[in-house]
C-alpha cells in the first residue's frame, strides 16, 4: 500500500474537514465569519477592547450603574403620597387595581402610609424623606425619573429584563453591550467591572453581567471586596514574574497555533484573558488600595478602607473610572422589603438606607469636583419598586410594583430636575413614563449610540439590547 493511501486510510472525519482548506469545513466558518462581519461594530480580534467612535458625538464616555437589588420602595423614599396617608387601611380603588398582576399579594390587601418624614428639597422642589438625608446635597445634580416602568415582577427575571434588556438568561449585558460598543480606555484592567455588596448577591447572579451572544471579551469581571480581587490572579508559590511570562508566551504560542487552523474566534478571547490577567497582577492589587485617598475623601464617602463595603465600592468605582474602565456596575441587596424576618420597612430598610445614602450621594459630589461628572452617566435604581398596598405580614412590608417606580441618573448629559409623576396614590405614572427599553435607547444614545443600529447577528436575527422596542426620552437629556 501506499504510505499516503495509509495516511489517508487513518485520517478521521473531523480531521479532513477541520485540514481541507476548499472544503464543507471551511465553507462552514466562511459562513459563520460571513455573519460574524454584519456585526454592527468592526472589532479588531488581536485587540477587541481597543476604543471604538459611536455613531455620533457622545455626551458620556463611561458609566457608573449603582443597582439596589431587590426593589427599593419609592413611597418610602422619593414619592411622597399625601392621600395614602389619608386612605390609609383602606381598600385600594377597583379602577386602579383592574387587570394588575402582584409576586404575593392575595387581594385582601389594603393602602399603606408610609411611616416616614418627608421634606422638599432644593430649587427643582424634589421630595425626601428623612432616610436619605445626604441625597439632599445633590438633589439639584441629578434627573430624578418618576415613571419607570418594567414588565416583570419576580426579582430574577426582573434583574435580568433591566440589564439585558429580556427576562430569560442568554442575551447580553448592558455593560457587555457599551464595551462591545466603544471598547475600553484601561489598559490593565477589564473593560466592565462588577462590584458587589450585601448580605448576599444578587438574583440572577453572573447572568446579569454576562456577555450572552457577544464575544466573552465583552463579559463583566466581579472584583472581590476581600482577599485577592479576582480568584487564581496571584501565582502559584515559587512562580516568578519571568517564569510566568515565558509560561504566557508558550501557551500564547500553542493558541496561535490552533487559531490559525482553527479560525475560532474565542481563542483570540483567551489569548487577550491572559494578557489581561498578567497586567492585573499588580494593576488590581494597587487598585483596591486606598492608603493614597485623602482622610476628607474617605469621610465623605463614609469608608473604612479596610473593610468591604458599598460605600468602599463606590470609591473604588471612581478610581476604576479613573483608570480607564468603560462600565463599573455595583450590586448592593437586601432592598426586598416585604416584610418579615430580614425585609420589614422599619429596622431593616432604615439599614439598607444607611448602607448606601451618603456614599451614592458622595459619588455625585466627589465626581463633579473632581471634573468627571460631565462625561461620566451615573445611574441609581432597582428592578421595580415596591406597592402601595402593604403586605398581610408579621411586619410591615409592601409588594413587588412594576407599574410605576423612581430612579435616577447624573452627569453624562442628563438634564437635572424632576421627570414624570405618578397618580396620587402611587400605581401608575401620569405624566413622563418611562419603560425599561426607553432607558436602554435613551442610555445609549448619551453614549453616542443609534441603539437600532448597535446590533450583532445571532442565528440570522439581528439583536440589539432594546429589543424591537425603545423609544428616546427627550425630557431628560441636556
Amino acid at each position: 500500500m501506499n504510505p499516503q493511501d495509509h495516511q489517508l486510510r487513518d485520517i478521521t472525519r473531523r480531521h479532513f474537514f477541520n485540514r481541507c482548506s476548499l472544503g464543507v469545513g471551511s465553507l462552514a466558518l466562511q459562513q459563520m465569519l460571513a455573519g460574524e462581519s454584519q456585526a454592527s461594530v468592526k472589532i479588531d480580534p488581536a485587540n477587541p477592547m481597543a476604543s471604538r467612535r459611536p455613531h455620533h458625538t457622545a455626551k458620556a464616555k463611561r458609566v457608573i450603574y449603582l443597582f439596589m437589588a431587590g426593589g427599593p420602595s419609592q413611597l418610602d423614599l422619593f414619592d411622597h403620597k399625601p392621600l395614602l396617608e389619608k386612605y390609609s387601611g383602606q381598600k385600594p380603588p377597583e379602577s386602579l387595581m383592574s387587570g394588575k398582576r402582584f409576586a404575593f399579594l392575595k387581594g385582601n390587601e389594603t393602602l399603606l402610609a408610609s411611616p416616614r418624614k418627608f421634606g422638599t428639597y432644593g430649587q427643582c422642589g424634589m421630595t425626601l424623606s428623612d432616610l436619605f438625608p445626604h441625597h439632599r446635597k445633590i438633589v439639584d445634580d441629578v434627573c430624578w425619573m418618576k415613571g419607570v416602568t418594567t414588565d416583570v415582577f419576580n426579582h430574577g427575571p426582573a434583574k435580568l429584563f433591566m440589564n439585558t434588556g429580556f427576562q430569560a438568561p442568554g442575551r447580553a449585558s448592558m455593560g457587555s453591550w457599551v464595551t462591545y460598543g466603544l471598547g475600553s480606555e484601561a489598559q490593565d484592567l477589564p473593560g466592565f467591572v462588577v462590584l458587589q455588596s450585601g448580605p448576599r448577591g444578587p438574583r440572577g447572579g453572573a447572568q446579569l453581567w454576562s456577555s450572552g451572544f457577544l464575544p466573552t471579551s465583552f463579559q463583566g469581571v466581579p472584583l472581590r471586596g476581600s482577599g485577592d480581587p479576582i480568584l487564581n490572579l496571584n501565582s502559584p508559590a515559587g512562580m516568578t514574574r519571568e517564569r510566568e511570562r515565558r509560561f504566557y508566551d508558550v501557551v500564547g504560542a500553542l493558541n496561535r497555533a490552533r487559531l490559525d487552523v482553527t479560525g475560532d474566534p474565542e481563542i483570540l478571547t483567551r489569548l487577550n484573558a491572559y494578557e489581561t490577567a498578567y497586567q492585573m497582577q499588580t494593576s488590581a492589587p494597587a487598585l483596591m488600595d486606598l492608603s493614597a485617598e485623602s482622610k476628607a475623601t474617605l469621610d465623605l464617602y463614609g469608608c473604612d478602607p479596610a473593610k468591604p463595603s458599598y460605600a468602599r465600592n463606590c470609591l473604588l468605582a471612581r478610581r476604576l473610572i479613573e483608570k480607564g474602565v468603560r462600565f463599573v456596575q455595583l450590586y448592593h441587596t437586601n432592598w426586598d422589603s416585604h416584610g418579615g424576618p430580614g425585609e420589614n420597612l422599619n429596622s431593616d430598610f432604615e439599614k439598607v438606607c444607611r448602607d448606601v445614602d451618603q456614599a451614592s450621594a458622595a459619588l455625585v459630589i466627589d465626581l463633579k469636583q473632581r471634573g468627571l461628572l460631565e462625561d461620566t452617566l451615573v445611574i441609581w435604581g432597582g428592578e421595580f419598586g415596591r406597592t402601595p398596598m402593604g403586605e398581610v405580614r408579621a411586619t410591615l412590608g409592601r409588594d413587588h410594583h412594576v407599574d410605576a417606580f423612581t430612579m435616577w441618573m447624573a452627569g453624562g448629559g442628563v438634564k437635572n430636575g424632576i421627570y414624570g409623576a405618578t397618580d396620587d396614590l402611587g400605581f401608575g405614572p401620569v405624566e413622563g413614563k418611562i419603560h425599561v427599553h426607553d432607558l436602554h435607547a435613551t442610555m445609549l444614545h448619551l453614549l453616542g449610540f443609534d441603539h437600532e443600529r448597535l446590533n450583532f447577528r445571532v442565528q440570522g436575527l439581528e439583536m440589539r439590547l432594546t429589543g424591537i422596542a425603545g423609544k428616546l426620552v427627550p425630557g431628560i437629556m441636556a
